[in-house]
């Protein structure tokens, strides 16, 4: 169980060292570094792996722009990664894709730095928002991206906006078996919209769960959040509580 650290974005801005510490001190095990992460000095890179050997938490993946995905910058990219002790480096968004063509580009270049970064032992990832949900020429832009990438590929599932968008989270990991190997735990409800807490909102946790892990491939989750009516930090540590009494852990 594993915190995408965007949810304590502030926090990281001020202090990343001390934030991850706080972070592992609320008992989360793995952590999911974002973008800012790529502007890093190996030397950076080195000092928080050892930082998280310390803390005994993983980073099992990153989030990443387009540029991590680049002929120019991919090198960069897997020595992060490498050093991190990552096993996807997951593209966060996918620019201005709007057509079907610009999608199934979206998903060759997915596929050819797939090809690099397996030879150093990784693997590319997507993780979708609430565009990829709605059609286009009556096509899903993710079925489009699932259908025309190498199944090494993760399609990391963000509950919370598949939810928003009116897409069925568990039919979705069910009709893509192996293929959904993290998810990102966000909750949404119509009232609170993206403010609401793991387990405040209208995602159907418990389907989600049983069906990530019997055909799903779940490696791992993320709790993410993108707003709350707390504190970065107590709204992490709200969310794990929750997340652990949801699962009978505590």
């Amino acid at each position: 169980m594993g915190l995408e650290l965007y949810s304590v974005r502030d926090d990281m801005k001020k202090d990343e060292m001390g934030t991850v510490r706080k972070v592992a001190g609320l008992g989360y095990a793995c952590v999911e570094f974002f973008a800012t992460y790529f502007s890093w000095t190996p030397d950076h890179a080195k000092e928080m792996r050892k930082e998280l050997d310390e803390l005994h938490v993983r980073c099992y993946s990153t989030h990443n722009g387009f540029e991590s995905f680049d002929a120019a910058n991919i090198g960069k990219a897997i020595e992060m990664n490498n050093t991190l002790g990552a096993h996807y480096v997951v593209l966060a968004h996918p620019g201005s894709a709007k057509t079907l063509d610009d999608w199934k580009r979206v998903a060759d270049r997915l596929n050819a730095a797939n090809q690099t970064l397996e030879k150093h032992g990784l693997h590319a990832g997507y993780h979708n928002h609430d565009l990829e949900w709605h059609t286009v020429d009556g096509k899903l832009p993710l079925e489009v991206l699932a259908s025309n990438t190498d199944k090494s590929i993760m399609l990391q599932l963000d509950v919370g906006t598949c939810v928003e968008a009116g897409g069925d989270p568990v039919a979705w990991i069910t009709n893509h078996p192996g293929r959904i190997r993290s998810l990102h735990l966000k909750e949404w409800s119509p009232k609170l919209g993206y403010k609401a807490l793991f387990g405040e909102g209208v995602a159907p946790w418990t389907k989600v769960f049983a069906a990530a892990e019997s055909v799903g491939g779940a490696e791992y989750y993320l709790i993410e959040q993108e707003g709350s009516r707390f504190p970065e930090m107590e709204t992490a540590e709200r969310c794990l509580a929750a997340y652990r009494k949801l699962r009978g852990l505590s």
